[in-house]
């Protein structure tokens, strides 16, 4: 007996019947059956399941006589099933890598619930992709299992029958059918949640819910919509049959309101003569179900007539644009106050004691900027440092900061008269630079791939940015801090400003440099990592011929399996995908159940990358960094080259490789099987790429911008060789 039955009803959807297929045949848990049920597919779809049939003994095709609908097809497919669970697939959608295994996992591990519910994340038809808005409930459920009445938020999850997977015996005990209509999983899925004992969920992306442009049952205009009424008649009747659930009535008949309103106010659902008529049918219903409780604020218009709805929406209509010229107003206003904040201001002469701090985007006290605070609190303690940090960010901040909110009047005030800006990322476009300030940027580290002007040749990696503007903010740079010569020719060319580059080494980089042994500790101590074990840092670049820039290289979970016992394998994301859906693919998952540690919350790479013993990486940047720690560096390059067709690289990374170079995952595998990660052929490697991208990284980089740029004390030199014949025009690209 097979542990999932697989069930998808099939219907007009031959252009995503094979993905949909492919998605499940593919998963690395191979313990399942298929059941597809062709509901008298007018299209190709019938002949599709076939093939499939024909090519994989996983797959049983039913080819029912008569076309019944979806709810009656499911049925059709239960009938046949033989798995421990039921799985709902619908034909359009697909699973995500690896679905199958993380719930197989997740069931065993609560020993085998009645219901399961997972996470999805919604895949738009121009390629854009949102995770579950409530995707918290899932990660706020906790490990064990529960009931409804224990954590009724479970039921604001989407009412649907393809999130969660069934126990089909607790299905078979409750005479859980699909009833025929449209929303036909709104009297399967409320009596399966309320009635089922033991609940689990997985905070995972186990499933892609497409979002076609056109042909989406519930986006036709119809009046079948009509069916949500008997849906939800079906659903009392359950309730009353089961005296147990009694209390619920409240919930559902507030759920009830909510879903019909929803559908009613939806411009593609209902025909306009027909609006009024199901807004009458609803009123009708929700007074026949309703109970004591206080009838909720925004469904007591279900008190009134169609007329009173009409007007109220009006209003609301009206309200929601008078509100937008109103802020738009108030927002002109509080620029033009702001502008004379700074006009007063700037007549003042510029404060010589005053620094304003950011660093990327204002997310607080972090990187390059960072580190030139703590130096000049250090060296130049009659300089005030204030921190430009986003209102979200502001609880993080160490107690002994001051900051100031971006485009508030304090940070206005301050931005007229600071002498000295220190950011990573350009200053917004409204920042005025007054004659005789100074503005250091320090950059992201070194360049790998294209920056600047150099993008005006990758239009898919320069989507989005305005490559003039960012010139334009380029150009009130005076000093433009560099690692190593290889930098400061990449800034040169990318950014052709009026700015001074100096040879400084990367100030967030001095803590690596003179790392000393227990430096990771408080990490590896935070995360219950063993003092002993191997931490296998990984930390994949963001991908510009991706839509949403992440894509799994190789499975996380079997990454760890294959590094052994003794080894912790620590993932690092980009920054940029930590509030994305990447992470909900899987990885929040695996560090929930500590097969990894996930520290793409880390606001401190550097900590991150001392507790390591070895990094393995694709593109990232940061790979400049971690060669200052002078640990080996493992180069995993499966997709170079659509990596530089879509971005382009300065430099042959597969070449001047900092490590040992896999393009496979077996080669990554074996790699750290045989223990060649850290042979001599990794060290002369890493011998060689740190001469040539650490030259002037010293340790005191932080302290010589202070006392250069801010203290006006003579050049503080770094010791670096002399470069070698031509190489300064020996900028590779790719």
């Amino acid at each position: 007996m097979p542990r999932f039955s697989v069930i998808v009803p099939v219907f007009k959807v031959q252009g995503f019947l094979g993905e949909c297929l492919d998605s499940v045949l593919g998963q690395s848990y191979t313990d399942f059956e298929v059941i597809a049920v062709d509901d008298r597919s007018p299209d190709g779809c019938g002949a599709i399941l076939d093939e499939y049939a024909e090519r994989d003994p996983r797959v049983r095709v039913l080819h029912l006589p008569e076309n019944v609908g979806l709810g009656r097809a499911r049925n059709a497919g239960t009938a046949h099933a033989g798995g421990d669970y039921l799985f709902f697939l619908d034909s359009d959608d697909t699973l995500t890598p690896g679905a199958l295994r993380a719930i197989a996992d997740r069931l065993e591990e609560t020993r085998d619930p009645d219901v399961l519910v997972f996470d999805y994340a919604r895949t738009y038809w121009w390629g854009g992709t949102r995770r579950n808005a409530l995707a918290r409930v899932l990660t706020e459920a906790g490990e064990g299992t529960f009931t409804a009445e224990e954590r009724p938020e479970i039921l604001e999850l989407l009412m649907v029958v393809w999130n969660k997977v069934y126990r089909r015996d607790y299905v078979t005990a409750h005479d859980l059918v699909f009833p025929p209509g449209y929303y036909e999983d709104t009297p399967w899925t409320f009596p399966a949640l309320l009635s089922a004992r033991r609940i689990a969920v997985l905070d995972r992306i186990c499933l892609n819910y497409r979002q076609r442009r056109q042909g989406n049952i519930l986006s036709t205009t119809s009046r079948k919509h009509f069916d949500i009424h008997d849906q939800y008649e079906r659903v009392f009747a359950y309730v009353d049959a089961h005296p147990e659930l009694a209390r619920w009535r409240p919930c559902l008949h507030r759920k009830m309101g909510e879903h019909c309103l929803d559908i009613l106010a939806k411009p593609d659902r209902l025909p306009a003569s027909a609006k009024g008529e199901f807004f009458r049918r609803t009123a009708e219903l929700f007074r026949e179900h309703r109970t004591e409780e206080p009838v909720p604020a925004d469904l007591r218009v279900l008190q009134g007539g169609y007329a009173r709805y009409r007007a109220r929406q009006r209003a609301a209509a009206l309200g929601g644009l008078l509100g937008r010229r109103g802020g738009q107003a108030r927002a002109a206003a509080a620029g033009r106050v702001k502008k004379g904040w700074f006009r007063a201001h700037a007549l003042r002469p510029l404060d010589p004691e005053l620094a304003l701090y950011s660093a990327f985007s204002h997310r607080g006290v972090l990187g390059d900027p960072a580190a030139i605070h703590r130096a000049a609190r250090e060296l130049a303690p009659h300089i005030r440092g204030v921190w430009v940090v986003r209102a979200d960010q502001v609880e993080h901040l160490p107690p002994d900061i001051e900051y100031v909110l971006p485009d508030s009047l304090g940070y206005h005030r301050l931005a007229a008269r600071a002498m000295y800006f220190v950011n990573n990322i350009n200053w917004p476009g409204t920042l005025v630079k007054r004659p005789g300030s100074v503005h250091v940027h320090t950059h992201q580290g070194t360049p790998l791939t294209y920056q600047g002007v150099d993008l005006l040749d990758k239009p898919g990696a320069r989507f989005g940015t305005d490559v003039p503007q960012m010139l334009r903010r380029a150009d009130r740079w005076d000093y433009s801090l560099v690692a190593n010569r290889h930098a400061e020719l990449v800034w040169d060319r990318a950014f052709p400003c009026h700015f001074t580059s100096v040879r400084t080494g990367s100030p967030r980089n001095d803590v690596l440099v003179g790392a000393r042994p227990g430096d990771g500790a408080a990490f590896r101590s935070r995360h219950g990592i063993p003092g002993d074990h191997t931490v296998v840092l990984y930390a994949p670049a963001r991908r510009d011929h991706v839509r949403g820039g992440h894509a799994d290289r190789f499975d996380l979970a079997r990454f760890a399996e294959d590094l052994g016992a003794g080894h912790t394998l620590v993932v690092r994301l980009h920054p940029s995908l930590a509030e994305g859906p990447a992470r909900g693919m899987g990885l929040a998952e695996l560090h929930r159940r500590g097969v990894l540690v996930d520290a793409t919350d880390e606001a401190h790479v550097e900590e991150v990358m001392l507790a390591s013993d070895v990094l393995v990486s694709d593109y990232s940047a940061l790979m400049f960094d971690y060669a200052n720690l002078d640990r080996p560096i493992v180069v995993h390059a499966d997709d170079w080259g659509a990596c530089t067709a879509a971005r382009g690289a300065y430099v042959d990374i597969t070449a001047d490789a900092p490590g040992h170079v896999t393009r496979a995952y077996r080669e990554l595998a074996s790699l750290f099987a045989s223990g060649r990660w850290q042979d001599a052929e990794s060290a002369r490697l890493r011998a060689g790429f740190r001469e040539r991208f650490c030259e002037f990284e010293d340790g005191q980089a932080a302290r010589r911008v202070v006392r250069m740029l801010m203290l006006g004390e003579p050049d503080v030199p770094v010791s670096i060789p002399a470069p070698a014949a031509g190489e300064l025009d020996a900028l590779t690209t790719t």
